[in-house]
């Protein structure tokens, strides 16, 4: 995976030369210092040397509320904006994390999964430590249980939304504004079920980039930067937000784990030529027909969790699909 994030680094370079910025980022952490979670986590001193580059490269950390205002005004995220999210509400970012963040005065937004908090499960943060916490950042939602909500029925759904939300209200006299997907999951079911919540935005966790102009307020990209993924976190830097994608073709996690067509509709009808990736297989060179992509990979995956994207020059967007 790193050698594919390498060459799409070098593809990007040479498509965009003159290219020093690209759009706002918004970056998602798990667990701090937690070497029994390898995939989830990242070390203390890999978090200082990425703030360390963001200071030393003029970038400018701002609150995630302050991105999510641009693109409800529609204005341009600037180049140099880059906000970071924590999510499910881990101690390690307590007691590793935060004392970094507050160290470098960096604002952040700490989503909760509340169950494991009001259930006081021990690799988990107590509502008196969220308090502490909102004393440095923002708190806000990712729902009661983290379940996988396509899995789930409309009725279970929202009795998950509910009892969190309302745990948030007694606990933390708050009302969260903000929303991730639990492991970042929807289809357009999940996605009608959270809208009705009124959000102000919704965040999924695909890599990616934000615009602010054509930027979906109930669909906002972050890059997860854990694990092997904190390697390629200049890479990240890099990437642009393609807009007008509409993926038709695959909307759900093959049940063969053979994605045979993959089917994208581009608002830019004079686009002539893309890049399609799909996971374990890289990215292929497809040809764009008035605004309509259609490849017919019949490709095998090995994971339960894939990304689907679509690439023009440097501009990317990335969903993706779980088993």
């Amino acid at each position: 995976m790193r050698r594919v994030n390498f060459l799409i680094l070098k593809l990007i370079l040479l498509l965009s030369p003159y290219i020093l910025l690209s759009d706002g980022h918004i970056f998602v952490y798990h667990r701090f210092d937690d070497s029994r979670y390898p995939t989830t986590n990242i070390s203390t001193s890999t978090l200082k040397r990425e703030f360390n580059y963001l200071r030393e490269h003029n970038y400018k950390v701002v609150p995630l509320i302050d991105i999510v205002r641009k693109i409800q005004a529609k204005e341009r995220v600037p180049d140099n904006w880059v906000a970071f999210s924590i999510d499910d509400g881990f101690k390690s970012f307590y007691t590793n994390g935060l004392p970094i963040f507050k160290k470098y005065g960096y604002p952040f937004t700490l989503f909760i999964a509340v169950k494991y908090t009001q259930e006081h499960y021990r690799d988990y943060v107590s509502w008196r430590q969220l308090k502490e916490i909102a004393k440095y950042g923002s708190i806000e939602f990712h729902s009661y249980g983290h379940g996988h909500f396509g899995r789930m029925s409309n009725e279970k759904i929202k009795a998950d939304m509910d009892k969190g939300l309302a745990l948030m209200k007694k606990h933390l006299n708050y009302s969260p504004k903000l929303f991730v997907y639990p492991y970042g999951e929807y289809d357009s079911r999940v996605e009608k079920i959270i809208n009705s919540y009124r959000f102000q935005a919704v965040f999924n966790q695909n890599m990616g980039a934000v615009n602010g102009v054509c930027s979906n307020p109930y669909d906002i990209d972050r890059s997860a930067v854990v694990g092997s993924n904190a390697k390629d976190f200049k890479l990240y830097l890099y990437f642009k937000e393609l807009c007008g994608v509409s993926f038709q073709k695959p909307l759900k996690y093959p049940k063969d784990k053979i994605v045979k067509t993959v089917e994208v509709t581009l608002k830019d009808k004079s686009i002539k030529s893309a890049d399609i990736f799909i996971s374990n297989h890289g990215w292929h060179k497809v040809k764009v027909n008035n605004g309509k992509i259609i490849y017919h990979a019949n490709k095998k995956v090995y994971r339960d969790r894939i990304k689907i994207g679509v690439k023009v020059k440097s501009r990317i967007k990335l969903m993706v699909l779980s088993k």
